[in-house]
């Protein structure tokens, strides 16, 4: 089958970019698998984390891709969850134990990273990680709500947020437009307020129904009671630490850090930034209840996925603009369309 793979020590330098087209053996399920050919596969920024380093892959060379949408063509001798022909989707997570805090064990496996995702023909996973995909969404505009949207949907609930106190967003890619539509349906009454550095998000921001945009160090109209950070970089967090309410939370949803700016936390003052019982809350990978919530109530909104579609022969282009910023909406392969 045809499979973008990436091989340890491949980067962005490389000739072509990181990932190679290959053709490598299609999977066979296990008892409680099913095996999915793979119509589309949404591009995240994980992606980038898992090429630069900063969350290697457990198994080389891989297969990345973890917002899989796909048709159930096989399964294993136990799996009875889905008929044949279903379409489903596939997020981070892949396979963990099953608890509440699966997204925290030491069993969590994450789809394109411990195991083969979803830039391929085709890729197995436990059926009980497989989620039927809402009529409402075609396959393409499906893809980012299972990690964008489902994460994103994870950060919200984090946020401990009541109806009518203002929510900020910094950072406005792939999540962040879909948490800011999620948002004016969960909590009507709340005012909604977007950081973002490029003017393109911002407008975009306010065309989705944001109540105010501005840039990443600007003062909103009133003080967030909790900000969802999705950014890869370090400014952002000491800018929303700074406008936040007393009490509030900010929640960062992003599995790991750049380095770039780093040096910028020196600047941290404790009376401005941390004081009045200000509260920092990481977002850990996702669970199976987060995407099996989520799908549902998207469908319900419903929420409007702006999205940029690839063949699969071209996903170290979609890397590279992912890379560069400024990106509306989010990216996807098409892979089986």
């Amino acid at each position: 089958m045809r499979a973008m793979i990436l091989e340890k020590g491949r980067g962005f330098e490389d000739p072509g970019g990181p990932l190679t087209l290959a053709d490598i053996e299609r999977p066979e399920p296990a008892a409680d698998e099913v095996l999915l050919e793979v119509r589309v596969c949404g591009v995240c920024h994980t992606e980038l984390d898992e090429i630069e380093g900063r969350t290697p892959p457990s198994i080389d060379p891989v297969v990345l891709g973890h917002e899989v949408v796909g048709v159930v063509v096989e399964r294993g001798s136990e799996a009875t969850m889905h008929e044949i022909g279903s379409r489903v989707g596939v997020g981070w997570i892949h396979h963990s134990d099953g608890s509440d805090a699966e997204n925290l064990s030491s069993e969590f496996h994450a789809t394109g990273r411990d195991i083969h995702g979803g830039y391929a023909e085709f890729m197995t996973v436990p059926e009980r990680y497989a989620y039927p995909i809402p009529d409402e969404f075609s396959d393409e505009k499906a893809a980012p709500l299972l990690c964008a949207g489902g994460i994103g949907y994870r950060a919200l609930r984090l946020c401990d947020l009541r109806d009518g106190e203002p929510l900020g967003l910094t950072g406005f890619g792939g999540s962040g437009h879909l948490v800011l539509q999620l948002a004016k349906h969960q909590y009507p009454s709340s005012p909604v307020f977007v950081f973002a550095r490029s003017p393109e998000e911002r407008d975009f921001a306010i065309e989705l129904g944001a109540d105010w945009a501005g840039d990443t160090d600007e003062a909103p109209p009133a003080a967030p009671a909790a900000i969802i950070d999705t950014t890869p970089a370090w400014r952002p967090v000491i800018a929303a630490l700074e406008v936040l309410a007393p009490g509030g939370r900010l929640v960062i949803n992003a599995i790991r850090k750049e380095d770039g700016d780093k040096g910028l936390l020196a600047g941290i003052r404790y009376e401005d930034h941390l004081w009045y019982e200000k509260e920092i809350k990481s977002v850990a990978n996702i669970t199976a209840r987060d995407i099996a919530e989520f799908l549902p109530i998207a469908a319900s909104i419903p929420i409007e996925v702006e999205t940029t579609l690839y063949p699969l022969e071209a996903a170290n282009q979609a890397l590279r603009e992912l890379k560069a910023g400024g990106v509306r909406g989010a990216k996807v392969l098409s892979v089986n369309q």
